[in-house]
């Protein structure tokens, strides 16, 4: 799945756009200078000056770079756990344009460090847990083992080697202070640090891929509810997202007063309306008719250009230990809906 290191047959860009800028002055410091005056001349009056207005020096336009190597400033991180797969670290996200501050987990694959891909850009998995999750993320410990699965489905060929990204999705553990992935009036912007300081933040530290092919969005329960929004909101930032035995209503007490913003955050009505750009993979537990009906609803309402594939885990129940089943087949899904690992 990884692309092969290529040797550097070309001037890196840096360079080329270096060696441009020292030549472009350099044809305007002749020993008499008349050279470059006739040609600004030329230029000014529309007339052909000769072989005094000779086109200045050319090359060919840099070849597009698929990797975004990190902007910085660079993040200082803590180890949070060791795992099978590498290190989880973890860090305090203050947002910029949010204002909120959040814990953040992180898992580099191996392959991230190998110097071999060092100048490799990764594709980028944001993970949502279940529940509250206001200081902690079920995906970063041995509940849901997801970094070891799928580095173990890399070495058959069957998964990116992803960076995964887990936030907390709030800020207190009460129900009544839900903040539903949103940005509620008068509460904080959990919405914004999601959608706009995470991936900055990603950007910042780690080699990524231009554009948004390599970005996606999991969770389960209350995380699917927040992965379905998030793409359907940000289109331009996440192309794929599987919700897991989610569901769609926002239903917190602080939207009390905030109807029209409240249906403006309801992914049963993101759904239906036509305008993002996704793809999604939605499933429900075969064992819960309830959310069978819930999920397969919803998935009818879906209007292109969004595209919403439906998968029913037989058996399944809304469990964390089911939810762990299907951590196989919805990285090999993502894998084939996002762009794997890129190279320039």
């Amino acid at each position: 799945m990884l692309p092969q290191p290529r040797p550097a047959a070309r001037r890196p860009l840096a360079a080329a756009v270096a060696l441009l800028a020292l030549t472009v002055p350099l044809a305007a410091c002749g020993s008499s200078g008349s050279g470059a005056d006739a040609a600004r001349a030329a230029i000014s009056t529309g007339q052909n000056s000769g072989s005094a207005a000779a086109a200045p020096p050319s090359s060919a336009p840099p070849k597009p770079t698929k990797v975004l190597m990190p902007t910085g400033p660079a993040t200082q991180f803590t180890k949070a756990r060791d795992t099978p797969a590498g290190p989880i670290m973890m860090t305090t996200l203050a947002g910029a344009k949010s204002g909120v501050s959040g814990k953040v987990w992180i898992w580099l694959p191996p392959e991230y460090n190998d110097p071999k891909y060092a100048k490799t850009g990764f594709p980028v998995l944001t993970l949502y847990a279940g529940g509250q999750s206001a200081g902690y993320n079920t995906w970063t410990d041995n509940q849901l083992p997801i970094q070891e699965i799928d580095q173990q489905l890399v070495a058959q060929g069957k998964a990116h080697p992803f960076i995964m990204i887990m936030p907390v999705q709030n800020l207190d553990s009460n129900e009544s202070k839900a903040l539903e992935c949103a940005d509620i009036p008068g509460q904080p912007k959990i919405g914004t640090w999601m959608a706009e300081d995470i991936p900055a933040f990603v950007r910042a530290n780690f080699r990524t891929i231009k554009g948004r092919d390599g970005w996606a969005v999991m969770g389960a329960s209350t995380g699917a509810f927040c992965s379905a929004k998030l793409a359907l909101q940000h289109p331009d930032v996440f192309k794929a997202a599987v919700p897991i035995d989610g569901y769609w209503n926002p239903d917190s007490p602080l939207w009390k007063g905030h109807e029209q913003e409240r249906l403006a955050n309801s992914p049963d009505q993101l759904i239906g309306a036509g305008t993002a750009d996704v793809r999604m993979l939605a499933t429900a537990g075969g064992a819960n008719p309830y959310e069978i009906k819930l999920v397969k609803n919803w998935v009818a309402k879906a209007k292109a250009p969004t595209t919403v594939e439906y998968y029913e885990q037989p058996g399944g129940k809304h469990l964390t230990s089911d939810f762990k089943k299907m951590i196989p087949t919805t990285l090999e899904w993502l894998t084939a809906n996002t762009a794997g690992p890129e190279s320039d």
